[in-house]
């Protein structure tokens, strides 16, 4: 019987785990520069953390969620996004009480039944940054600046940050625009697509999120309602704060009055990084504020602001442009031995070295010298380490540099401590 992926995963390889490893600890190096520590939560949560904290409206709710029941009949689901599960362990854990604001980054896979593309699939990796306890203004700017030095720390180029505020929930701001959006939308709904049908009634907002290009020609029409135009003073205050704070961190941006977030939770800013580069599918990352949301999960009123990015499509996107990844998985060190003897030298060689940090393979079987001198090509190693009877009798190791050809005896003695300098 022979057993295949199931669709929408994927096996990460010895050459493409590397990337994998480079991703995350660049992100793990610019996460700790701004202050931001690492949360692990469970793969798994009850059901309605994820109903209550991204809306029951939402394709990923009503479309997306791995659900099923344990063994207690209690409705569990695998984590289709970060945020939700973050929060919750913000609430139980009592980190209210740490110095706000509290930063908070993880790393690990989410789960969404949809539809697999490039780039995108059921299993997917994400990393995001989460800041609770503060309503400033100049944390929205901050978060952004963080996102995009990830980016640009990763070589990426051609980015373009989009930003919105969509308001909060009182009366006189979001409300007042999602009845005006209504009904505009009403009058053309003949040019909905039917599922923008079905959110005209229960979530406007989302129709500004299809991709279908008939909804999007809408969006386009003269007179449609546009958000900064009905937003609360406090929310105009703090979304002009955001672009004048963002202009003094010499950040370009663009407004764009068409972007709203996937999730209902967000409220005020929202924000998107794109590539042009990258085609018609030009999203890199995106995020924004949340003030609402530890209060909808049971815990105080807490503004929050982050953002997530996916890492199939943070690498795919890096490629595209051209981005070289170190090659980590490369040995510094292939020992080549010639004989019983030698493999006995070699063991202990080989343990001297990877003691000092430096990446060793060894031949553990009587092959020819050219052979295994192949082999240490193919693995890409940046020298060989030639041990045979000879050497052995002269107390020396030959070294060879892989690249220049170039070869050198260094006694079996003074070999950790040249290799170290070299």
């Amino acid at each position: 019987m022979k057993y295949n992926l199931v669709r929408g995963t994927k096996d990460v390889l010895p050459g493409e785990s590397g990337k994998w490893q480079y991703l995350t600890q660049k992100a793990s190096y610019v996460y700790s520069v701004f202050g931001y520590c690492e949360i692990k939560t469970p793969i798994f949560e009850v059901t309605e953390l994820f109903t209550r904290g991204i809306g029951e409206t939402s394709d990923i709710v009503t479309k997306e969620m791995y659900t099923f029941l344990d063994k207690k009949g209690r409705s569990i689901t695998l984590r289709p996004e970060g945020t939700a599960g973050t929060v919750r362990a913000y609430i139980e854990n009592n980190l209210n009480t740490l110095p706000a604001p509290v930063k908070l980054y993880y790393i690990g896979p989410m789960f969404r039944y949809e539809r697999p593309q490039a780039g995108r699939y059921r299993e997917h990796w994400q990393m995001g940054v989460e800041a609770f306890g503060s309503d400033s203004p100049a944390l929205d700017a901050e978060v952004i600046t963080t996102a995009l030095t990830l980016l640009k720390e990763l070589g990426a180029t051609g980015l373009k940050t989009n930003l919105n505020s969509i308001g909060c929930i009182s009366p006189d701001c979001r409300p007042r625009y999602v009845t005006a959006l209504k009904d505009f939308l009403k009058s053309r709904s003949e040019k909905l697509c039917d599922t923008c049908k079905v959110r005209l009634e229960k979530n406007p907002l989302r129709i500004l999120d299809c991709k279908v290009e008939t909804c999007r020609s809408v969006f386009n029409e003269p007179g449609i309602p546009k958000m900064p135009e009905y937003l609360c003073p406090s929310c105009g205050a703090h979304f002009n704060k955001v672009k004048e704070y963002l202009k003094l961190l010499k950040t370009d941006y663009s407004e764009n009055y068409k972007l709203v977030r996937g999730f209902d939770y967000y409220t005020k800013t929202v924000f998107e990084i794109t590539c042009d580069k990258l085609g018609a599918q030009n999203g890199v990352l995106g995020g924004g504020r949340y003030n609402g949301l530890v209060e909808e999960l049971g815990g105080q009123p807490t503004p929050a602001v982050g953002f997530s990015v996916g890492l199939e499509r943070l690498l795919m996107s890096l490629e595209t442009l051209g981005v070289k990844f170190p090659d980590d998985d490369a040995p510094d060190v292939y020992i080549v031995t010639l004989g019983g003897e030698a493999i006995k030298k070699a063991l202990v060689v080989a343990g001297e070295l990877r003691g000092a940090g430096i990446k060793t393979i060894m031949a553990c079987e009587d092959k020819s010298m050219k052979a295994q001198m192949k082999l240490a090509d193919a693995l890409k190693a940046k020298k060989a380490i030639i041990i045979g009877d000879n050497e052995l009798k002269e107390g020396v190791a030959v070294i060879k540099d892989m690249a220049s050809g170039t070869q050198q005896k260094v006694a079996l003695t003074e070999l950790k401590g040249f290799l170290s300098k070299t």
